[in-house]
């Protein structure tokens, strides 16, 4: 099982040394003890992202204080070609008034980075300072002062196994490694399954042989059932058949009182499961995931991850909290040092990438492509596991819909067992 190579490109150690002249003049907004100025960064096929830039008072030496951009991840198709990185520097707000941006273009800066060895060991292309271009063809003034930006650019090999759905987890598909140059192996099955017995268990045992009374217990028990999503459970097999994770839904999804939707105070939730020794019927959590449905201008998946400490559910380790848009969909993401440097998992050790998984919009047909970083993984059954993460995530996306809808049918068993 070999991974497929990914490297992690880094901009960091930014500041920003102003000449006097560009300075916010005082009656401009700016507090002098807040960063004025910030950077958006650019690479191909990649969304921009922005870094606040700190100032340093002089660009003859290294900056005191210095700041970082998120990152890109690149794949080997990236690898193979150089990219061009692009940054534009900006004094003033990142906000915009009534579509308009409040902010002044200081300069912009390209740096050529080739990548060919990138895969194998950690490069770093630049270190220090560099002036600003004043305009796009590049030329400087020598009249005037420069801003020059003090930037490290580098990267790290970051391995990762890459894995696919064959279908929606709700079908019960194959799930296939996908290795360089697009070749797909079968190394798991996934099995669905719903509570099939919660409705007999519901059922009163003094039916007698009353009909009307028998039609109106069903329609009690129906339209139980309509407000509540629960006993869902995906089996993670490898190819041998043996289970090795689990992801069981372990408290139900409910609509808040009064309202159709799962309410972040009342949350539904999974555990993630590992075979507990050799029994194939006896699990331990290894981790827990809850999901609801954020109200907002844009509706939204909310999620929070945590790892199972040793000493049970209930004092979990949290290392993945956001919100994702239920109508477009988007990346259930778990990354150490986005983690650590949000505190959310100061208490966790490691580093980097730990796992991706894309998770399509509500009522998309969804495959989810899941990413794991080589180093988080040292067989096959540590994969299972979020492999299985992924496919709750994924299952979230239903179980949060709201109650007003009808859910798809590989989703309500019972529904189809009992015939009212």
């Amino acid at each position: 099982m070999d991974p497929c190579p990914f490297v992690r490109l880094m901009v960091d150690s930014l500041a920003l040394n102003l000449p006097s002249a560009a300075k916010a003049p005082p009656n401009s907004g700016v507090h002098p003890s807040t960063t004025p100025c910030f950077c958006k960064i650019r690479t191909t096929n990649f969304p921009s992202q922005t870094a606040l830039l700190p100032l340093s008072p002089s660009s003859s030496s290294a900056p005191d204080a210095v700041t970082a951009a998120p990152g890109f991840h690149l794949d080997s198709a990236a690898l193979r070609r150089p990219i061009s990185l692009r940054l534009a520097v900006y004094s003033g707000s990142t906000a915009r008034a009534c579509g308009v941006a409040a902010a002044k273009l200081l300069g912009r800066l390209t740096l050529t980075l080739d990548l060919a060895s990138a895969r194998d060991r950690p490069i770093t292309f630049h270190s220090g300072w560099l002036s600003l271009r004043r305009n796009k063809s590049g030329s400087e003034t020598n009249r005037k002062p420069s801003t020059r930006l003090h930037i490290v650019v580098r990267s790290e090999p970051d391995p990762r196994f890459v894995f696919q759905f064959g279908g929606e987890p709700e079908c019960s598909p194959v799930v296939f490694q996908i290795q360089e140059n697009n070749i797909r192996q079968p190394v798991f099955s996934c099995k669905f399954s719903a509570d099939r017995n919660s409705r007999s268990r519901s059922l009163p045992s003094d039916f007698g042989n009353n009909p009307s009374r028998w039609r109106r217990s069903l329609k009690g028990v129906r339209e139980r059932h309509g407000r509540e999503r629960k006993g869902w459970m995906v089996t993670i097999h490898d190819l041998s058949g043996s289970p090795v994770a689990a992801a069981s839904m372990i408290t139900p999804f409910v609509p808040s009182p009064g309202s159709d939707r799962v309410s972040r105070s009342n949350p539904g939730a999974w555990l993630i499961l590992r075979p507990n020794g050799a029994s194939v019927s006896s699990w331990k959590p290894w981790g827990r995931l809850e999901a609801w449905r954020e109200r907002g201008p844009i509706d939204g998946l909310g999620y929070k991850f945590e790892l199972v400490a040793e000493n049970g559910p209930g004092n979990g380790i949290p290392i993945a909290e956001a919100t994702m848009n239920v109508k477009k969909g988007g990346q259930f993401c778990i990354d150490y040092k986005v983690m650590r440097d949000s505190g959310l998992s100061s208490r966790l050790p490691g580093k980097g990438f730990v796992m991706g998984s894309s998770v399509e919009g509500e009522g998309k047909v969804s495959k989810p492509l899941v990413q794991v970083g080589a180093q988080h993984v040292t067989c096959m059954a540590d994969a299972a596991l979020f492999i299985a993460l992924s496919a709750a995530i994924d299952l979230s996306m239903d179980a949060c819909q709201l109650f007003s809808h009808k859910l798809r049918k590989e989703l309500c068993h019972e529904e189809h067992e009992v015939k009212y």
